[in-house]
């Protein structure tokens, strides 16, 4: 076995690709600071019980464990970035008002995410801090859809969930601890008779509701069906209104707009809304975001949030390859050359640097490749001055 072989799910990013990706995650990174969006930078590495903080068991088995060389305790190489911006917002930003947070960096996961997917995503985000109303929520969406206009992304499908109703339903119905998550597992793997068995001692009502959630997806005309077939209890009816109020606002920005109220991804650390963003060409979602209003509550002040986050390189599955622009092949001048025409190349290389041209010195005995070096022009002495001319092969 070849020594220099990656890891299975692990990949270098080669030039063309590497262009493309930082070409989509600055266009987002200047779209998100254009809202207000100021970015962040949390290490790769934290104390694994510091990064786990607040998120359940969501992302326990995604996390690589390493023992720290100074101190001896377990490290955790990060595998989300939204909790590490969550500690930064409630330990040491420690503002009082609305705070607008974003982030890019990569992240490892233990196993991949999905078919085809990286286990180093490079991930993107943007989370709001200290509103807790739908027009927080209904921001961070917006961000999020305008952004991936933004990018090149043609087509979008969001679906909208919210984690309040199964919540409701379950202290209804008094499940304990141990059969609410047989409940939330039987409805996330969609497995119909082992959900059946687990509602059979509920009253009939309640065995109802939750055998009703996995139907309760589509349009519209769901959240009628919702509201005649779900309990009449205060916090679904206010989850209803609250995702109809959502979609009445995003429709005319995404191309459909669908709610699903079994959909329990994040469960453990969502609180409300929760919604995914899928567009064609991509088996999984393109972006994932909901609300999560106690994960900071460990670091010692549980704010309001909102966010979304999306991995850049499936998202460059999915928007047309970036071109970078054509440099200028210039000769190669010995910086000690002081002749009139060495001065004159070096001023006229500077000149075209600082308007933002890409320029590549002919190294000595060396061939230039314009599809290697992205070149398409080249400098010429001609008429006593340096000038700009197609490449010639």
């Amino acid at each position: 076995m070849h020594t220099w072989l990656l890891p299975e799910y692990i990949e270098d990013v080669l030039p063309l690709e590497a262009a493309h990706v930082e070409n989509l995650r600055s266009g987002l990174l200047d779209h998100f600071h254009q809202h207000g969006y100021q970015l962040v930078m949390p290490p790769l590495l934290e104390y694994r019980e510091s990064l786990l903080t607040g998120t359940g068991h969501e992302l326990d088995l995604k996390t690589f464990s390493v023992v720290d060389q100074f101190s001896g305790r377990l490290m955790g190489v990060r595998a989300d970035i939204t909790p590490q911006v969550a500690r930064i917002d409630a330990h040491l930003l420690n503002r009082a008002g609305v705070t607008r947070l974003c982030y890019a960096g990569s992240v490892l996961h233990t196993l991949p995410s999905g078919f085809h997917t990286t286990r180093e995503p490079y991930q993107v985000g943007a989370e709001l801090y200290g509103h807790a109303g739908p027009e927080s929520d209904l921001e961070i969406q917006q961000l999020m859809v305008t952004g991936l206009r933004r990018v090149g992304v043609r087509h979008l499908h969001l679906d909208l969930g919210h984690v309040g109703i199964f919540r409701a339903l379950a202290k209804a119905a008094g499940c304990s601890a141990e059969s609410e998550a047989s409940l939330f597992a039987a409805l996330q793997a969609k497995d119909a008779p082992d959900l059946k068995a687990l509602v059979a001692s509920l009253s009939a009502g309640y065995q109802q509701a939750f055998l009703a959630l996995p139907t309760l997806y589509g349009g519209n005309e769901m959240l009628q069906r919702a509201r005649a077939q779900l309990p009449d209890l205060p916090e679904i009816k206010a989850a209803l209104d609250q995702l109809e109020w959502l979609a009445d606002r995003l429709a005319g920005s995404v191309d459909e707009c669908c709610f699903d109220l079994a959909e329990l991804r994040g469960y453990h650390y969502h609180t409300g809304v929760v919604f995914a963003l899928y567009t064609p060409g991509l088996s999984n979602a393109l972006a994932l975001g909901g609300r999560y209003d106690k994960v900071g509550e460990a670091f010692g002040r549980a704010r309001p949030a909102t966010g979304f986050s999306l991995d850049v390189r499936e998202l460059a599955k999915v928007v047309a390859k970036y071109k970078p622009a054509g440099g200028v092949a210039v000769p190669y001048v010995d910086p000690l050359d002081d002749d009139e025409q060495s001065r004159a190349l070096q001023n006229k290389v500077a000149a075209l640097r600082a308007a933002g041209e890409m320029v590549v010195s002919r190294l000595p005995g060396a061939e230039v490749n314009a599809a290697e070096c992205w070149c398409d022009r080249e400098l010429v002495w001609q008429a006593g001055e340096w000038s700009i001319r197609p490449l010639q092969q």
